[in-house]
């Protein structure tokens, strides 16, 4: 309702951004002339009235009505923009304005007094106009008859809004920021947050763009966005794929806060692998970046009908693998330890099962994974590479829920349990494998009396505690364990948890504090014909403080800063006799101990609608700690036993060895037209962590070293350039980007190293300089019936050991192919779909095959034969290449039926190639033979049953 009692004031000549105060309704040509004539029928000039009064947590309609006792005056305002405003202050012969001014200092309330008729009109976020700007007639100036009224000669001219336009879904015009006089700009500042109105989750890469411009935002992975507007009406279009599209209209009175609550889209969509949003690549800033979603990524034939997105981002450019079967990944010419890998912001140390042919992720509480693999984000560091930051999804918040599917390997289920409606929620993923088949249908003779099995679980707890405060909580577990032969089984688990608190500071503050603990250990349990019966033990432990805040600064500047402490703890390895009659004599590797921690801030500072740049240091620091024993060599010499200095002792907590030094990241981006940018990033790194390994690819039984006295960090430095752009309203994408990679001590082993149980495996490793240049291409096709993707990737990897010993020097010091560098990776995956329930998938691959370092010849010396071997790497396995196909059959779309049904029929290998894993060498009579390991040699069909309810 309108107050005040007495409804009965007539139209004054007045102008308000606000259409939506019904009290005042003229039309354009009528308040022009009332405009002219206000002096004669009113003055609004300094009340010499004067207020006393004590109010504790009043309520404002309580100290207006105390006001008008004061006073001959009448306010008029609706009842709902009082509601919930108090009043704490107290006033003692305070004139009426500065009372006024007082009570409605942080509202969105301003007023407007008619001393004349001695009422006082208030007025939500606007202001009233009494005269027209300066130079609104040409050069003619019209005189206030407001003696009270503030000068407002440079303020922009009045604007009359249209607002009977509406979206198919109805939201009232908002209205932003509170009118100043003192403050009148052009442009203001909105910020706010995109938010899912069914499950309350921020709504990353939501597009937001200015109706009628060619300017847009993009929100970020925490819902939040920033836009510039101009003063007045506005409207604008937000859309995101799985979100319905709708308008907004606004008002801009002022800087201020708009949250988006956004429906989920009801539409059908059509089925896309890889959706980042339709302006993201072009938009951001950051090279390098790939977004894939968990969902969108099971219409990919992969092997066993497995869904799996890390085995869909080697398909992606610039991430590769040594080989079919072979654990870890490459990013740009890194090694497999280079990538950080994060779930739920703990760090897993081998996200893979089975050899590296399983994720070791539940794809039904996975979420998806953001992928940097050029300017990584400051908040990241510890590796050189990239960073995997994996996201699992929140559970459902209003009944009960679920997924999950029926393979001939796996067996997945995910259920979705809501604790408190709209607020708290649970999510529970198992996962297990019945793979002992599989290791029998192998090429290997020797593995059809082998046995494989794996699990994984995981645990998610999330809670909206209110508008200011979220709390999510993450607990994993994951374990393999297999036999290859029949003396010796091999197990390996990842442990986690993490425990985020999200916390809304103000409307322009945001902060995170992340507590999270990662344990990863592998062992071997050894059952002979001898008395040679051992347990082997190793494991990797570290916990992890993260502290990090975004600040929205003004229109053109956003802060982010933070830090992190961590702390290791690194059992080497241990060895001990199993049973009485073992004749193994017990080993235990001294622990190692070791603090790392980083300090970062950052801008990303936006120039204009053209330019954007992010610019920030980070400061990385380590300390490797005691208890331990650490050798000194002779300097400019080999590190071997002959040339130990001294041995010293360090107590536990001591200091031994601290390195770090500073970061530089810095990337920036250039909008040629709205759908066609250049970016260019620059950024350097430390990794204090190292894997000791001897084995060509990557082994789940490969150890982790810190940095220590004999032993340095890891340096990289890389430089990146691209060109991105979208064609047909962004139905297609293309972009091609070059990078180039410098690294600095990175770790490779001597010929015949013995790594494990070695107190001084430092006399076992060098340490030396790695380069890595490479272009790549992505053509993605994102909507229609037909849509996928083409990668190419032309790169190089190379790495150099010299020093002036040979024991000491590869290659004779020159730079070689590192076992992961293949030139040539292509990779197509495509997607048609026939109806809204059928569809067919395919996914081409194409690589060159890895080097190998072969015998090249013989030589007999004092009676006995020797091979001679080539170069390292100078050799390479023939060429990869392999074609999946796949049927993908959805169940009928009925809304009210128990469960919702999705069949995948694929073939991995259509083609039968037998693409070799390994060569490998045997004498046989005297003869040297190359044999060739392959892991899926044939065609592997499979069915997997999809449910969801």
């Amino acid at each position: 309702m309108i107050n005040h009692r007495n409804n009965d004031c007539k139209p004054h000549a007045i102008i308000t951004q606000n259409l939506s105060f019904r009290i005042l309704k003229l039309n354009a040509n009528l308040l022009l002339i009332l405009l002219l004539l206000a002096p004669l029928f009113y003055s609004h000039a300094q009340d010499l009235s004067t207020i006393n009064g004590q109010y504790a947590a009043a309520p404002l309609e309580e100290v207006i009505l105390d006001i008008e006792k004061q006073t001959d005056y009448k306010f008029y305002f609706l009842d709902s923009w009082t509601t919930g405003i108090t009043v704490s202050s107290s006033y003692k012969n305070e004139s009426l304005n500065s009372v006024l001014q007082s009570i409605l200092d942080n509202t969105t309330l301003n007023y407007y007094i008619l001393t004349s008729s001695k009422r006082i009109i208030l007025l939500e976020n606007t202001i009233v106009y009494d005269e027209l700007p300066k130079g609104f007639f040409g050069n003619e100036e019209i005189v206030s008859a407001n003696s009270n009224s503030r000068d407002r000669n440079n303020a922009p001219p009045p604007t009359f809004y249209n607002t009977t336009k509406r979206t198919k879904r109805e939201y009232d015009v908002a209205k932003v920021g509170k009118s100043d006089p003192n403050n009148l700009q052009e442009t203001y500042l909105l910020t706010g947050r995109a938010i899912n109105s069914k499950t309350g989750d921020p709504i990353q890469d939501l597009a937001i763009r200015v109706k009628g411009t060619n300017q847009i935002t993009v929100t970020d992975v925490t819902g939040n966005y920033k836009l510039e507007l101009p003063a007045g009406y506005n409207i604008l279009s937000v859309r995101a794929m799985g979100i319905e599209s709708t308008e907004r209209e606004l008002i801009m009175f002022n800087n201020g806060n708009l949250d988006l609550l956004m429906e989920e889209g009801l539409q059908q969509l059509d089925e896309v692998v890889v959706e980042a949003d339709a302006f993201k690549n072009v938009e951001e800033a950051i090279t390098g970046s790939e977004q894939i979603d968990s969902e969108n990524s099971k219409n990919i034939p992969l092997v066993l009908g497995e869904r799996d997105i890390l085995q869909v981002a080697k398909a992606l450019p610039g991430i590769s693998s040594a080989g079919e079967g072979a654990m870890g990944l490459n990013v740009r010419g890194g090694k497999t330890d280079q990538n950080l890998v994060l779930l739920d912001d703990a760090v897993i140390y081998n996200p893979q099962h089975f050899f590296g042919i399983f994720q070791a992720l539940n794809p039904f509480t996975t979420k998806g994974v953001d992928i940097y693999k050029g300017a990584i984000p400051m908040e990241f560091g510890g590796r050189l590479s990239s960073v995997f930051d994996i996201r699992t999804k929140n559970g459902n918040e209003e009944k009960v829920s679920g997924e999950g599917s029926i393979g001939p390997v796996t067996a997945n289920l995910a259920l979705e349990i809501p604790l408190e409606k709209d607020k708290s929620s649970l999510i529970v993923g198992a996962r297990g494998a019945y793979a002992d088949w599989i290791l029998r249908s192998l090429d290997d003779e020797a593995l059809n009396n082998s046995n494989a099995s794996f699990f994984d679980g995981i645990l998610k707890y999330h809670n909206k505690i209110n508008e200011k405060n979220e709390v999510k909580a993450t607990a994993y577990y994951s374990r393999d364990a297999f036999s290859i032969t029949s003396d010796s089984l091999y197990n390996y688990d990842n442990r986690l948890f993490s425990v985020r608190w999200d916390h809304r500071i103000n409307d322009k503050t945001n902060s995170a504090l992340i507590v999270d603990n990662s344990n990863y250990g592998f062992g071997i349990d050894f059952d002979g014909e001898t008395n040679t019966d051992f347990n082997l033990d190793y494991s990797i432990n570290e916990t992890e403080l993260k502290y990090k805040l975004r600040t929205l600064l003004n229109d053109k500047n956003t802060l982010d800063y933070g830090g992190s402490a961590k702390y290791y703890s690194v059992n080497p390895g241990s060895i001990e006799p199993d049973g009485d009659q073992s004749d193994v004599n017990s080993q235990f590797i001294d622990k190692e101990q070791a603090i790392e921690g980083a300090l970062y801030v950052g801008d990303e500072i936006t120039f204009n609608d053209k330019l954007s740049v992010n610019l920030g240091v980070r400061y990385a620091f380590f300390a490797a700690m005691g208890k331990s024993t650490q050798r000194t060599y002779e300097n400019g010499m080999p590190k071997n036993e002959s040339t130990v200095q001294d041995t010293i002792s360090y107590s536990s907590g001591e200091n031994i060895k601290t390195y770090g030094g500073p970061e530089l990241r810095l990337s920036t981006r250039y909008l040629f037209t709205p759908d066609f940018s250049v970016k260019a990033s620059l950024n350097n790194s430390y990794q204090f962590l190292h894997t000791l390994s001897n084995n060509t690819t990557v082994s789940p039984i490969d150890t982790w070293k810190l940095s220590d006295l004999n032993i340095e960090p890891q340096k990289g430095y890389q430089a990146s350039l691209g060109f991105y752009k979208n064609f047909k309203e962004n139905e297609y994408e293309v972009s091609v980007e070059g990078y180039y990679k410098k690294m600095e001590n990175v770790l490779d082993f001597k010929t015949g190293a013995n790594l494990f149980l070695n107190e001084n495996v430092e006399t076992q490793v060098l340490q030396g300089d790695g380069k890595a240049y490479g272009v790549e291409f992505l053509l993605k096709k994102k909507s229609g019936q037909l849509n996928g993707w083409l990668s190419y990737t032309y790169s190089r990897s190379l790495y150099r050991f010299d020093s002036e010993f040979s024991e000491e020097r590869i290659n004779n010091g020159e730079f070689f192919p590192s076992n992961f560098d293949k030139p040539h990776d292509v990779s197509v995956i495509t997607n048609y779909r026939f109806t809204k329930r059928y569809s067919i998938s395919a996914n081409f691959v194409y690589q060159t095959g890895r080097p190998i370092t072969y015998p090249v010849g013989t030589f007999r010396f004092n009676n006995s034969d020797y091979v001679a071997f080539s170069e390292r790497n100078e050799f390479r396995i023939p060429d990869f290449y392999r074609l999946d196909l796949g049927l993908n059959i959805e169940g009928n779309h009925k809304k009210k039926k128990l469960a919702h049904s999705f069949v995948t029929i694929s073939v991995y290998n259509v083609l039968g190639r037998n693409n070799p894993y390994s060569v490998f060498f045997v004498t046989d009579d005297g003869e040297v033979k190359a044999l060739q390991s392959s892991i899926f040699s044939i065609p592997i069909p499979s069915i997997t049953y999809n449910f969801k309810f």
